[in-house]
């Protein structure tokens, strides 16, 4: 089948197929219908014709002397001359027969009878023949020698009919002579009963071949007629329909293409004028089509819109982003505590906000917002609010008065009716002294120096900007050395999965008593870990912002964290201070090797290429991890980011000479440590290795 240059058939193609299929299967069934019906017309007229050319017949037919020569032939006798006559060929055997029983002059009177009315009707064979039980007999066939006049034979299925002598309807049939039109009709005697049946069968040949040259013209007056109705069904089908859709489909597919450049003063146009379903669909197209334009000149005014509003949306998330604290540590010179805290919007811009600042050089102050609503307005409500916080904080006032104070001034104004949940401490650092207040926020998580997590509940004060005049209640708190803080947003119990169920407290308070004595920044990381595990696929409908503080006291050098400037000659306090820490564990003097020899290698880079050429701080934590047992050592600088794990490893099979440089004391760190891992985040290198103490 013809395809075009696309590969697919044609509609022409198609329907000229479709026209083609339906006038073969027309011209056909009228051919069928013709040549059956001539048939059965013809058919009819010689059954009709044989039929009574048998009753004539048989009417003319003596019953009584057939009756005398059945009678006759079922004797004995006749089958022993019947044979004799046929092994001999001697037909005077029958001959006499028929004289012994007065019967020869009936029967040639008969034969006579026949031949003549076989003549006059042109027919293939008369004969007289009956059944009789089970056998066929024939009784007389002028065609027949005189030994057959009695043939018996077994009946077959098709004589069962024949079993009464009666009246039996013609058939049209092919036999050894070709075909026949036979019928029969009984010969009754003087008594009225039917004793034989007299058969006609005419000769059907010559009809059968007129049948035949019938068919044929039939078929050529079909196939001609076809010729000429596939011909005018084309040109007509192409001038009413695959003409107008080949031109509305090339013109359709210009305009998606865009090469004729069309607008909305100017879409397709064709002489397309029928009133007709292709008539409507091309007027329906050049309407589509002109809204279609339109509706692209509005699209690529609000795409150039939203292109503006997403890239000032950017910025406004990194300007958010900025006001909040993301150097860690924030105090590098401050031993007295540690603390980490993250914020994910839920949208490019968010309302959750965290804060923390030194009042003074003994207090620091806390602070976990949640303004209500999302994006822009959240957004800005929330740049208001911590600048009030703050301001108010840095005044030295308490955290009720700060709360009552910023309560006033965001009630100002407040058209939108937002407001924002508060928890706000302030932490004196030598004492750890604490006064919270805490203002609709979700309770806060405290755990103490030997203990478990807890949720700390207590009665909360309104929101903040809910109404003017609100006081707002403050209790105190006492952390010893080795307490820490967990503040957070309602995002964090709120994170709902797939099935809509919520990550809860329980879940919560069960992700941080898995590493209870896990530092800030790891323990935050263990629960964004969790909650993105429970969430799975599903999206995030609020901010998730999380606080953790650590509280070392005044004697908060003695923890596990060391910062010094990042220079070579502080290599030995910094080994000082790893061994000593790893002394108070126990840990195996071969084990301390080569932990010593990993720090020298890290610090040693550090301060060679993370500043240069100036110089920075380096961070070193030790953490002892209780199961297994291990310790967990963190290298923090600010310096230029690089990630030494990507560099790979030198082939220490090659000689010394053919070595590339660098590279082997960071391979040497690998191989002696059992893990080791690098992150950027925050403006910060942190590299981490691991090594097993059990």
């Amino acid at each position: 089948m013809a395809r075009n240059e696309k590969g697919w058939v044609s509609l022409t193609v198609k329907l000229n197929v479709l026209i083609l299929a339906i006038t073969i299967l027309l011209a056909g069934g009228l051919t069928v219908i013709a040549y059956q019906v001539n048939s059965e017309r013809v058919d009819r007229y010689y059954k009709q014709t044989t039929s009574e050319a048998a009753s004539a017949v048989a009417a003319f037919m003596d019953g009584d002397y057939l009756t005398r020569l059945k009678e006759a032939i079922s004797m004995d006798d006749f089958e022993n001359v019947r044979f004799s006559a046929m092994q001999s060929e001697n037909e005077d055997l029958i001959r006499q027969w028929l004289v012994d029983h007065d019967l020869y002059t009936g029967f040639e009177s008969i034969c006579d009878t026949l031949s003549l009315y076989r003549e006059k009707l042109d027919a293939k064979f008369i004969y007289i023949q009956s059944v009789q039980g089970n056998v066929s007999v024939n009784l007389i066939d002028p065609d027949e020698d005189l030994s057959y006049i009695s043939s018996y034979e077994e009946s077959p299925e098709e004589f069962a009919a024949y079993q009464s002598n009666v009246h039996i309807e013609p058939t049209v049939s092919t036999t050894e002579y070709g075909w026949l039109c036979s019928a029969y009709e009984p010969i009754l005697d003087s008594k009225g009963n039917s004793v034989a049946l007299l058969g006609v069968d005419i000769d059907m040949n010559e009809v059968m071949e007129e049948r035949q040259v019938f068919l044929i013209d039939m078929l050529l007056f079909a196939a001609a007629l076809m010729i000429v109705a596939v011909g005018v069904s084309i040109v007509l089908m192409r001038k009413m329909a695959t003409k107008p859709l080949s031109m509305l489909s090339q013109a359709t597919m210009g305009f998606v293409d865009g090469e004729k450049g069309y607008t909305k003063d100017d879409v397709i146009c064709l002489p397309i004028r029928s009133k007709d379903e292709i008539g409507d669909l091309y007027r329906e197209i050049r309407t589509m089509e002109g809204r279609m334009v339109e509706y692209l000149d509005n699209l690529t005014h609000i795409t150039a819109e939203k292109e503006r509003i997403s890239a000032e949306l950017n910025i406004a998330t990194q300007i958010q982003a900025d006001m909040l604290p993301r150097i860690f540590p924030p105090f590098p010179d401050r031993h007295e505590f540690d603390l980490y805290a993250t914020m994910d919007p839920a949208k490019e811009v968010g309302g959750d906000f965290y804060d923390f600042f030194l009042v003074d050089d003994d207090h620091i102050c806390l602070v976990m917002a949640d303004v209500s609503g999302k994006g822009v307005p959240a957004a800005l409500f929330m740049v208001i609010a911590k600048t009030l916080i703050k301001n108010r904080a840095q005044m030295g006032d308490s955290p009720s008065e700060i709360l009552a104070n910023v309560n006033e001034q965001l009630c100002q104004g407040n058209d939108a009716e937002l407001f924002v949940t508060v928890w706000l401490a302030v932490i004196q650092l030598s004492t750890g002294h604490g006064v919270a207040a805490n203002a609709g926020h979700e309770h806060p998580v405290i755990k103490r120096k030997d203990g478990q997590y807890e949720l700390v509940v207590y009665r909360h004060s309104p929101a903040v900007a809910t109404m003017d005049g609100i006081r707002f209640r403050e209790h105190t708190f006492e952390l010893n050395p080795g307490d820490r803080l967990f503040v957070y947003t309602d995002g964090v119990p709120e994170a709902t999965n797939s099935r809509n169920e919520l990550f809860g407290t329980d879940r919560m308070l069960a992700a941080l008593n898995r590493d209870p004595d896990a530092g800030p920044h790891d323990l935050l990381r263990t629960m964004s870990g969790d909650i993105d595990a429970f969430v799975g696929g599903a999206p995030q409908f609020d901010d998730i912002t999380m606080l953790s503080f650590q509280y070392a006291g005044a004697e908060g050098k003695k923890l596990n964290e060391l910062t010094l400037e990042a220079k070579v000659e502080n290599l030995d306090e910094v080994l000082a201070f790893v061994d000593g820490q790893l002394e108070q564990v126990d840990c195996p003097l071969k084990t301390q090797m080569q932990i010593d020899v990993a720090v020298e290698e890290l610090f040693v880079n550090i301060a060679h290429y993370a500043y240069t050429p100036n110089v920075g701080t380096a961070t070193i934590r030790v953490d002892m991890l209780p199961d297994p047992k291990a310790v967990s050592i963190t290298f923090i600088d600010h310096g230029i980011p690089y990630d030494p794990l990507k560099k790979p490893d030198p082939d220490v099979t090659l000689p010394a000479e053919e070595r590339q440089i660098g590279g082997l004391g960071i391979y040497m760190v690998k191989k002696s440590m059992d893990s080791m891992d690098y992150e950027y985040r925050d403006g910060q290198n942190i590299l981490r290795i691991l090594k097993n103490l059990g």
